[in-house]
């Protein structure tokens, strides 16, 4: 049952995705459920086949908000890119990030509207279904999960108790324990900082990476823990080939406590 709440926070939520429409429908799925709705949902898509665009068209005959989709053509792992495209579009003055393969517990987006706070992203961590589990979730396109559901580890993040979830406070650093398939910020302030630097190609560190320059630029951090919780749909670890090249740029950002990227989102804005 849709709950009301009157945060006065007007929201997008954008997810990435990649070739994967039978995890989209179950993530779409769960956005669908949602305690309090996002006022739309970008999907930000690298690049993938018809079938993903064919799920989309058909999903969003009933979707209960605006769902947009932003595709650009497959050059290889190029998050960075479509993210900037996607959030360069978002109408909305706060931003919820996912990946296209998490569920999202039905108070996920009211979770993390609750404890955004000005000048502050939420980052939330994840529970892990496992690769055994993956034919009974597409066979039956369940999106509800609790403590006791088998095949999920880390049960300990599926207890979601927002008096605890409250006591969190923010802080001024980075924290390894961020993710990008759950983090939230206000629009404004990534594109203080040019949003996601473009020389990233391939897997790893466009969304630490990212955060580091907020963190320069003043922009503090908070944790959702008890709180927005996701649950990550097991796959084969994508290829770090070019984790190398990411790592150096990273530390770049880092030596010079850089605040802005040179290729980022104002191409799109």
């Amino acid at each position: 049952m849709l709950i009301f709440v009157d945060m006065k926070i007007n929201t997008s939520l954008v997810l990435s995705t990649y070739n994967w429409a039978e995890a989209l429908e179950l993530v779409l799925k769960s956005i669908a459920n949602q305690s309090v709705l996002p006022n739309e949902v970008l999907i930000a898509d690298d690049g993938s086949q018809p079938s993903t665009k064919n799920l989309i068209d058909e999903i969003k005959k009933d979707f209960p908000v605006p769902l947009h989709h932003i595709w650009h053509e497959d050059k290889g792992n190029r998050k960075a890119v479509i993210m900037n495209k996607a959030i360069a579009q978002a109408k909305n003055e706060y931003i919820i990030s996912i990946d296209g393969d998490v569920i999202l517990h039905p108070h996920f987006v009211k979770d993390h509207l609750i404890m955004a706070e000005n000048n502050v992203y939420l980052y939330g961590s994840r529970v892990n279904i496992q690769k055994e589990a993956l034919a009974d979730l597409f066979f039956l396109k369940n999106i509800s999960f609790n403590f006791f559901s088998k095949g999920i580890k880390k049960r300990g993040r599926t207890l979601r108790l927002p008096f605890l979830a409250k006591q969190q406070k923010k802080h001024p650093n980075y924290s390894s324990k961020m993710r990008g398939c759950n983090f939230s910020f206000w629009k404004a302030d990534f594109i203080k900082v040019n949003g996601y630097n473009e020389e990233f190609t391939g897997w790893g560190r466009e969304d630490s990476e990212l955060v580091l320059r907020m963190h320069h630029a003043g922009i503090e951090a908070k944790r959702l823990k008890f709180a927005g919780i996701v649950y990550h749909i097991y796959h084969n670890e994508q290829s770090k080939s070019f984790l190398d090249q990411n790592d150096r740029i990273q530390q770049y950002t880092i030596q010079n406590k850089l605040k802005f990227a040179d290729k980022g989102i104002n191409q799109y804005i």
